[in-house]
């Protein structure tokens, strides 16, 4: 599937690589490594990498991406989903 046929909200895990995503909860599952802003770096956008241990938000979707708990007790908004 070439990109211009894909739809720009669905998001593809493929093994080994790294997808844009984190938007839509059913995405998002406990023990998926993820890449998450937390709140105090939403202005320099800065990365935090993890596990997640829970989800947070209860919304089949987010705008700024689904809030996650980490494994390391850190919290913030999914930006990256790694398969």
């Amino acid at each position: 599937m070439s990109q211009e046929e894909r739809h720009p909200d669905t998001v593809t895990l493929l093994i080994g690589e790294k997808c844009m995503g984190g938007k839509k909860r059913s995405d998002i599952k406990p023990g998926l490594r993820v890449s998450i802003v937390l709140k105090k770096n939403q202005k320099t956008g800065k990365l935090s990498e993890g596990i997640v241990k829970n989800i947070l938000t209860n919304s089949p979707s987010h705008p700024h991406g689904i809030k996650v708990r980490l494994e390391s007790g850190e919290v913030g908004r999914v930006k990256e989903i790694f398969g």
